[in-house]
């Protein structure tokens, strides 16, 4: 199954391609977007050599997932990605332009790459990792639906700001997902 073109009510998906390059150089280049990523710009060479390369993998659309570019009207708002973690299992992810933030558009197209992912790839259970410090994504996670499963504090050579805080792991299964769609199974009333 290859990855589809999604939408929304504002958002049009595309599967992110080699040509889209020139946005991600642009939107990694913004230190305030890579705050709680690497805390610095990303060098263009890095994105088109190291990070291209995975948000294009062809093994993803096997699966129907990976990367989409988000639009807005035709504006480039950022991207969106389920990546395949395991078996059954997928990463939820999203980066946004400064001027995209604080408007619903996370929420709006993660939501989107939920429903394609349980109800098109069929997966069993969507998780998302970021700072513990990481306020505004954290609230666009549990506004999903995903709940805080775990935080990892990890040693790292350079931290960031907030890094002793840890990482915090977010999860949604199937089945929560389908019960959080059709309201709470009720039994039925007693004549």
């Amino acid at each position: 199954m290859a990855r589809p073109r999604l939408s929304t009510a504002r958002l049009e998906l595309r599967p992110l391609t080699a040509d889209d390059s020139d946005l991600l150089v642009e939107l990694d280049g913004d230190r305030a977007v890579m705050e709680f990523l690497s805390g610095r710009e990303t060098p263009p060479d890095e994105v088109i050599e190291v990070w291209m390369p995975q948000r294009t993998d062809p093994a993803h659309d096997a699966l129907g997932l990976g990367y989409w570019s988000g639009f807005e009207d035709g504006e480039f708002v950022g991207w969106f990605c389920l990546t395949p973690t395991g078996d059954g299992e997928a990463e939820l992810g999203y980066r946004l332009r400064q001027r995209a933030w604080g408007r619903g558009l996370a929420s709006e197209g993660a939501l989107r790459l939920l429903e394609h992912g349980f109800v098109t790839a069929r997966l069993r259970r969507i998780w998302a990792e970021t700072m513990a410090v990481n306020v505004r994504s954290r609230a666009v996670l549990e506004r999903l639906g995903l709940r805080h499963v775990s935080t990892d504090v990890r040693q790292w050579d350079d931290p960031l700001p907030g890094a002793e805080l840890g990482e915090v792991v977010y999860e949604l299964t199937a089945q929560e997902f389908e019960q959080a769609r059709t309201g709470p199974v009720r039994a039925p009333e007693r004549p």
